[in-house]
C-alpha cells in the first residue's frame, strides 16, 4: 500500500506547485507586462487616486450626472454579491420595480417624452454592468443638461464623443461607460459651487 500512497502523495506535490504555483505566477507576469492596465482591473484615477474599475459599474443619483443600469447586486454595484436576481418576467416583484423604476425616471427626466430604453430599467446578468446604450444616456441629457446649466447640444456632443462602438466592428453593441462620461463631464463642464 505504501508503493501506491508515496508516488501518489510526490504526484500531488508536483501537480499543486506547477498547476497551483508555477503555472498562474507565469500567466500572471505575462498578464502584467503584456496588459498591465487590464491586468490590475482596468482602475480609473481622478486627482492621484483611484475612483472606480472601467468594468463595474457605480450609483450615480444625483441629476447632474448620468445614471447607469439598475443592479441587482447587493446595495446596488456590490462586486461581492454578483448576480442577477433571478426574477422572470411574470415574476410580480420584478414587474412592481420596472413599474417603479419606470415612474422614477418620469420624474427625474420630464423633457423625456419617447419610450424609456430596456436597459433603464432591467438589471445585467452580473449586476454591475459599467456600461449603457447610448440611447439610454441620450433620455438623459435634458436632466443633466439643465442640472449643470450647460446646453444640452454640449452635451450631447460629448455623450456622442464618449461612445464607443462595435468591437472590430462588428461584436457587441455601441455602448457608454458610464463613468469615464461622467468624468468626462465634471472635467468639460464642471459643477459650479
Amino acid at each position: 500500500m505504501l508503493q501506491q500512497l508515496l508516488p501518489a502523495i510526490r504526484m500531488t506535490l508536483v501537480l499543486t506547485v506547477l498547476t497551483g504555483l508555477l503555472y498562474p505566477g507565469l500567466v500572471t507576469g505575462i498578464a502584467r507586462s503584456i496588459f498591465p492596465h487590464q491586468a490590475s482591473g482596468s482602475l480609473i484615477e481622478a486627482n492621484g487616486k483611484v475612483i472606480g474599475s472601467e468594468l463595474i459599474g457605480q450609483k450615480f443619483t444625483r441629476p447632474e450626472y448620468f445614471q447607469g443600469r439598475p443592479s441587482a447586486a447587493g446595495e446596488g454595484y456590490d462586486a461581492a454579491n454578483s448576480g442577477g436576481s433571478n426574477l422572470g418576467p411574470t415574476n410580480q416583484a420584478l414587474v412592481t420595480r420596472i413599474k417603479t423604476d419606470a415612474e422614477k425616471f418620469r420624474k427625474e427626466n420630464p423633457d423625456f417624452t419617447g419610450a424609456i430604453p430596456a436597459d433603464l430599467l432591467t438589471a445585467s446578468a452580473s449586476g454591475l454592468d459599467p456600461d449603457l446604450s447610448p440611447a439610454s444616456a441620450a433620455a438623459q441629457v435634458p436632466r443633466v443638461a439643465k442640472a449643470r446649466g450647460v446646453d444640452a447640444r454640449d452635451i450631447q456632443q460629448l455623450l456622442d464623443r464618449n461612445t464607443q462602438s462595435r468591437q472590430f466592428g462588428f461584436l457587441g453593441e455601441p455602448r457608454v461607460n458610464v463613468l469615464k462620461l461622467n468624468l468626462a463631464l465634471d472635467q468639460k463642464f464642471p459643477l459650479k459651487r
